[in-house]
């Protein structure tokens, strides 16, 4: 198996298990301490983005898909500043809602900061021997 096919499957492996994840900390957050229930979702969703991004380009740098995957979450943060009535009948849909979120909230922000660290810490722990380009 070439190595770049390899590393998208380990990629795709962390991408899915991150929306198990994420998926059973909304479901089953009443089980979970508070501080975990109310943060996990938007940690785990940022460095869900981030094993995305890695799957797609898996040889770029550790920092760059940090970059990209922090990009990302912030534009989908702040565009929830914006509240037509067309954008929040998107929002009132499960996947709409999971996807693009509800309101504005600085928490998040930090969230995926945390999320998208945390990410790039086990990227570089899992595969720090990885050859790049």
């Amino acid at each position: 198996m070439k190595l770049i096919v390899k590393y998208r499957l380990y990629y795709l492996i962390l991408f899915l298990f991150t929306i198990l994840l994420g998926l059973g900390s909304r479901r089953y957050g009443s089980y979970l301490p508070a501080f975990v229930a109310d943060y996990a979702g938007d940690t785990l969703w940022a460095a869900m983005v981030y094993w995305g991004i890695s799957v797609l380009f898996p040889k770029k740098e550790f920092f760059r898909k940090g970059f990209i995957a922090l990009s990302f979450s912030y534009c989908i943060e702040i565009s929830q500043l914006y509240q037509a009535d067309w954008i929040n009948a998107i929002r009132g849909t499960t996947l709409g809602a999971l996807v693009l979120g509800h309101g504005f909230l600085w928490s998040d922000i930090l969230c995926y900061t945390v999320g998208v660290g945390l990410a790039i810490l086990i990227d570089f722990t899992l595969f720090i021997n990885k050859e790049y380009i």
